[in-house]
């Protein structure tokens, strides 16, 4: 995992280093002179331009220039506030303008030039990953000791190019975010229960309404396909048909929350609740008074977190149990306002408040426990904005979820699978069930190496 800081908590990190900040900046200028060396696939008579602002970044870039002259490189350093459109050609720009020292807008100037940014492209807020006046677009970012959440939110990923942590020997040991990488998921994966018998991995779907069957059946599949090895699903009033590998199991239109309660509800390794269960004041209770009576691990998406957003129980009737899976439609039903511009600190602190597993569907997702810990998956791409896919994803994790892996980790290792498995799937026409089918190779691949 890679650890993930804010700019301000980076600021106290590199304060409290036992190290000067003069031996800090020499280490992140080699850094950078060596990044810079490998981009420009040599050193004789090239030539770089270093575009240095007044603070530590400055300094970084100006560090790397006196490394790369030794290697014989021509550099030509530039103030930021110059007026670098009237300067020559050259092979290679290092941004060391601002970094997230940002604090007003920012204009790049136009370089034909491959782009180095140090830290972060300048004009890239650090926190959020806004762009502030018109950032750098850089080929490449090297950064120090851990990623800051611009890289990952909002315009950063269509800013930083490819992204290399470089360690200069600061401590990040005390941070709780992270950004999951494929080894860590294959790490979690190991840890899967063996199935002996179907019943040992039995998964729950209860969803569905009038006109609205598919989402449970998205669900149900995806659930089968990642490791629930029986799979029931239910919709309140009765359901049309159901794949031959699913079970389905009638559930009656008003206080089914009873009737699930008392038909075996202890069997199931994993339940989910709400795939296109409806915004009834039935269906709302009903959520409630079962969320309110389980402690199964249970996915919570669509409709059910309507219902929670409706009643607001105390959250000590929940727990870590719970997973609530929302966009950011479906978090304002939750937190009565939209998602902060620092989402990541605004997921973690609902995390705490609702006393649950909160994920964040996005470019990014974000999954928060209630104690603090925070794990980002950016491994996806347009592809997931298609309708289903959010179902599916439920599936994943209560597949998962069946198997024996904790409700932090199945969200966040369910959420990588699932964006990979969709990158498996066509660019142009992809719909929600070809996820699904990609699913078995996703997982084999990662779980067996």
């Amino acid at each position: 995992m890679i650890p993930v800081v804010t700019p301000s908590e980076m600021a106290i990190i590199d304060d409290e280093a036992d190290e000067s900040i003069n031996v800090l900046i020499g280490r992140a200028g080699s850094a950078v002179a060596w990044q810079a060396r490998q981009m420009l696939q040599g050193t004789y008579g090239k030539r770089v331009i270093v575009i240095a602002g007044k603070g530590n970044n400055g300094a970084d870039g100006i560090e790397a220039a006196k490394y790369l002259r030794r290697w014989g490189v021509k550099v030509n350093v530039i103030q930021a506030d110059d007026d670098a459109v009237k300067l020559h050609g050259c092979d290679l720009v290092i941004d060391a303008a601002v970094g997230t020292g940002l604090k007003r807008a920012y204009c790049a100037p136009h370089f034909s030039a491959p782009i180095l940014s140090v830290d972060i492209p300048s004009g890239i807020c650090g926190l959020t990953g806004e762009a502030q006046g018109r950032p750098f677009k850089a080929n490449a970012t090297i950064t120090f000791q851990a990623l800051k959440p611009g890289h990952l939110l909002a315009n950063g990923p269509l800013h930083t190019g490819a992204i290399k942590v470089a360690n200069i020997g600061l401590d990040v040991s005390a941070t709780r975010t992270f950004m999951l990488e494929k080894s860590d998921v294959a790490n979690i994966l190991s840890s899967l229960s063996e199935r002996e018998h179907k019943w040992m991995s039995a998964c729950w779907v209860i969803g569905g309404s009038e006109g609205m069957n598919g989402a449970a059946l998205l669900s149900s599949q995806a659930a089968l396909r990642s490791g629930s090895g029986y799979v029931r699903v239910s919709t309140p009033g009765g359901l049309n048909g159901a794949p031959s590998e699913i079970v389905s199991f009638d559930l009656p239109s008003h206080d089914w929350d009873e009737y699930v309660i008392e038909s075996g509800l202890e069997r199931f390794k994993s339940l989910v609740v709400g795939p296109g269960l409806g915004k009834t004041d039935a269906a709302i209770k009903a959520v409630n008074k079962l969320l309110s009576a389980i402690h199964i691990p249970t996915v919570v998406d669509a409709d059910a977190l309507y219902a929670i957003g409706q009643q607001r129980l105390d959250p000590k009737v929940y727990g870590d149990h719970l997973v609530l899976t929302p966009h950011d439609a479906e978090y304002e039903y939750l937190t009565g306002h939209k998602p902060q511009k620092d989402r990541v600190l605004d997921v973690c602190e609902t995390a705490a408040k609702l006393n649950a597993v909160v994920l964040l569907k996005g470019p990014t997702t974000i999954v928060a426990h209630p104690d603090g810990r925070c794990l980002l998956i950016n491994n996806g791409d347009q592809r997931l904005a298609t309708a289903g896919t959010g179902d599916v994803l439920s599936g994943v994790i209560a597949g998962l979820l069946a198997r024996r892996i904790p409700p932090f980790e199945a969200a966040a290792v369910g959420a990588w699978i699932h964006a990979d498995a969709s990158k498996n799937c066509s660019a142009e026409g992809m719909i929600a069930s070809d996820i699904i089918e990609a699913l078995p190779e996703v997982l084999n691949e990662t779980h067996l190496g």
